[in-house]
């Protein structure tokens, strides 16, 4: 497993000197706030006493929680419970000194505790707030409860996501939430350079539902034309042939040669050289005409072989394929060690834990894994103290009083 070599290069990440404050839970908020940590910004993480409800998704090892061991990585981690008065103070202040807030609860929801935009730009005109909810801060479905998957319902992309003949399929993650993140970490980053040319700062709108309809792109003007309503295809991407996994004698491969030299050099690896002039194939609306009778030769030629010599040929021909790979395979293959995509991070409690890398790769100022997610209320004491000005009095009152708390769940 590959060490981490980058993290004593944190401080140079791009977002240094950056203060984020996320009070958003479960995925999209945290991954929105882990992207930026990841790049170096100082992000605080408040959560309430018994956690964040992504510390009960996926699997444990010796009581923690191994998706907050990544989600929440770079992190200063906070208890506040922010249904009290002084809990919202103490978030105020923290607000007042800090450059983004994240937060991805319903609509309405941080307004009735005085966190809102509004009241938060009273206090720093410069803050940049993303904000990430199923619907968007406008609009009908508003105050419509939403999860990553319902905003992806009803996008339209869960529609075409699966077989023809079976019902819609998901992936199994969190897809709709982890593209939301992106967008609203962008977002973040595009307000700040507004706030940089005028010192004012401004609200990220993100919705997950959107956020999963941008992926509808081709479709859209499609229906709009056409009145073409976009299916589920399985593995085969629609109008784009060949683009689709094919049966081996031993499992599956998948191929895509949808240019004219690709496919001229996948006609001749397949012993049809003569089919790149076909006039039923020589064209990609040609292929795509002919979709079928194309696919079927294929098939005929990867079935009678196993998936390592076909993958080794196709790659040989320069013709983009690939198996399908497990979890495990991506562990045993070298490209992702090499490229630092697998990460061996000390953890006080599991020795240490691997976790995905940092994406993109930077050349000059590389984001960095510092540590793997800590547990609930690790960093109040010290966040409080130098950032918020409480006195070690103060920060034991209010523990005193369930305000905020030093330890949780890890």
């Amino acid at each position: 497993m590959t060490s981490n070599p980058d993290a004593s290069d944190a401080s140079t990440g791009p977002l240094q000197g950056f203060r984020v404050i996320e009070l958003g839970s479960m995925v999209a908020g945290p991954f929105c706030g882990r992207l930026m940590a990841d790049f170096g910004a100082e992000v605080i993480k408040v959560e309430p006493r018994v956690g964040d409800p992504m510390r009960f998704m996926g699997h444990r090892k010796n009581e923690k929680s191994l998706y907050a061991a990544s989600i929440l990585r770079n992190k200063e981690l906070v208890s506040i419970d922010l249904r009290t008065d002084e809990g919202q103070e103490v978030v105020r202040r923290l607000v007042a000194r800090s450059d983004v807030v994240i937060e991805n609860f319903r609509p309405g929801t941080v307004e009735r505790w005085n966190l809102g935009y509004e009241d938060l730009r009273a206090i720093n005109p410069g803050i940049v707030m993303v904000r990430i909810s199923g619907f968007g801060q406008t609009g009908k479905y508003r105050s419509r409860p939403g999860y990553g998957i319902v905003g992806e319902s009803v996008s339209g992309l869960r529609d075409i996501n699966g077989d023809p003949d079976r019902p819609p399929a998901r992936a199994a993650t969190s897809l709709t939430d982890y593209i939301s993140g992106l967008y609203g970490a962008f977002g973040a980053m595009m307000a700040l350079l507004h706030r940089q040319r005028t010192g004012q700062g401004q609200v990220v709108d993100t919705a997950l539902c959107e956020a999963a309809f941008s992926f509808m792109e081709p479709h859209v003007p499609a229906f709009d034309a056409l009145g073409v309503v976009a299916k589920r295809a399985g593995s085969r991407l629609p109008n784009n042939v060949p683009n689709n996994l094919y049966p081996a004698k031993d499992g599956y491969i998948h191929i895509a040669a949808v240019s004219k030299p690709i496919f001229k050099r996948f006609a001749e690896l397949m012993g049809q050289g003569g089919m790149a002039e076909d006039p039923r194939f020589s064209t990609p609306l040609a292929r795509n005409e002919n979709c079928e009778e194309l696919e079927q030769i294929i098939i005929d030629w990867t079935s009678g072989q196993n998936v390592a010599e076909l993958e080794e040929a196709l790659i040989e021909a320069d013709v983009p394929a690939a198996r399908v790979y497990s979890v495990k395979d991506i562990f045993e293959d070298p490209y992702f060690r090499e490229r630092k995509m697998i990460l061996d991070v000390p953890d006080a409690e599991l020795g240490t834990v691997a976790l995905p890398g940092v994406v993109p790769h930077l050349t000059g100022t590389p984001g960095a894994v510092r540590w793997a997610g800590r547990g609930t209320g690790e960093n109040t004491v010290s966040v409080l103290s130098e950032l918020g000005g409480y006195t070690s009095e103060e920060i034991e009152a209010l523990e005193h009083k369930g305000v905020v708390s030093t330890s949780g769940v890890r």
